[in-house]
């Protein structure tokens, strides 16, 4: 494949979107698509009843890319609607371009653009520097090939993804089937709160040292690993490097993990939780986590992660957190959380259950990571 290049002004013209005012939005007429409606991260359309610049419609198959904020390249599917400023309506009025083969040379060209943002909290792409960026140029035959190809992988790619969410979903139905709402308690379990539910010891709820306990000049390059909210986060207990020295480890015990303890995180990405695994580095938590230590004779930690980031409970955590734009949980409210305890034994059957959707889950994650790693491959070789 020929390695010409041509720049993105020379392939189509970049219409900007329409400033709407606050008093523009209403209930009524085409909805108005802003970054937040293109993301996913906003369920409150606006819209707008009356006459507008033609320019600023769009329509199913329509490129449209956000060059401010939040840069990335769309094609827009849901029917007629107006464009929002700070996203440019692709044109195709100038070089000969498959529209495909487009979008994926531009979705690789982003982390170039994000170099070329300016502003100091607002990032942007100043029109003139996106037109400038190349990309390759081979014939129009090729770029239908390699856009044929790197479509079939994003199918894939999809599908698996799709494939993971439904076996989330399989366990949340499985969960309300055998527990009930765990907010409303249909069953009637017992209900009890989560510090009478632990080991008996006055270490069982515990968050990470504060203050002058843990400084970031007591981590070392090896020793006794350091857990924080990467790992709970990612969900994955060998992530990151952090540790401490034995010193430190025994001045810490408190502060210790084992296996089958809870991590909770506490502060920004609060509520997400891990279960330490058997086969697990020795070390302590950091101050964004807090550990809980249940008694196995009465709690499956299993069961309590599924109660605790079930849709319902969550609800009720983020009415408890504190802090302004940082969400903050307290160690405090959770201590009294309420949980249905159904018997052990039916909380067991569900972690089985649990761990034989996980098997399933963990080779469709290969797959998928597999076939991830052959496109970033492509994309690469086609567009770097």
């Amino acid at each position: 494949m020929s390695k010409s290049y041509i720049k993105l002004g020379e392939l189509a013209s970049y219409i900007n979107g329409y400033a709407f005012k606050p008093k523009d939005r209403g209930s009524e007429g085409l909805p108005i698509i802003r970054i937040q409606d293109l993301t996913g991260s906003s369920n409150d359309k606006g819209f707008y009843k009356g006459t507008y610049p033609s320019k600023i419609e769009i329509n199913n198959g329509d490129v449209l890319i956000s060059w401010s904020a939040s840069l990335g390249v769309y094609v827009w599917n849901n029917g007629k609607a107006l464009l929002n400023q700070h996203i440019f309506k692709v044109v195709f009025d100038k070089g000969e371009i498959d529209k495909d083969y487009f979008v994926y040379a531009v979705q690789f060209s982003l982390h170039r653009m994000r170099q070329l943002t300016h502003g100091a909290t607002m990032k942007h792409v100043v029109k003139k520097d996106f037109e400038n960026v190349l990309i390759p140029y081979p014939s129009l035959k090729d770029q239908r090939k390699v856009a044929h190809v790197l479509d079939k992988l994003k199918e894939s790619i999809n599908k698996k993804m799709d494939e993971l969410k439904k076996l989330d979903e399989l366990i949340k139905a499985r969960f309300v089937e055998m527990f009930g709402d765990p907010i409303n308690n249909q069953k009637g379990w017992k209900i009890l709160r989560i510090e009478d539910l632990v080991e008996n010891n006055k270490y069982a709820i515990k968050a990470g040292p504060f203050g002058s306990a843990l400084k970031k000049e007591f981590y070392v390059s090896k020793g006794y690993k350091i857990y924080g909210q990467e790992q709970v986060i990612k969900n994955d207990p060998s992530f990151g490097n952090y540790y401490i020295s034995q010193e430190k480890y025994t001045s810490l015990k408190n502060y210790r993990v084992k296996a089958g303890d809870v991590l909770i995180s506490l502060v920004g990405t609060y509520g997400k939780l891990m279960i330490m695994p058997d086969d697990y580095e020795l070390g302590i938590i950091n101050p964004r986590l807090m550990k809980i230590t249940f008694d196995k004779d009465l709690v499956n930690p299993i069961y309590f992660k599924y109660f605790f980031q079930s849709d319902a409970e969550k609800k009720v955590l983020t009415h408890n957190t504190h802090g302004g734009t940082m969400g903050i949980l307290n160690v405090k409210i959770i201590r009294k959380v309420a949980l249905p305890l159904p018997p052990l034994a039916l909380q067991n059957e569900f972690a089985s259950f649990i761990q034989q959707v996980d098997k399933s889950k963990v080779a469709v994650q290969k797959s998928l990571d597999e076939t991830q790693k052959l496109f970033d491959s492509l994309m690469q070789e086609y567009f770097g």
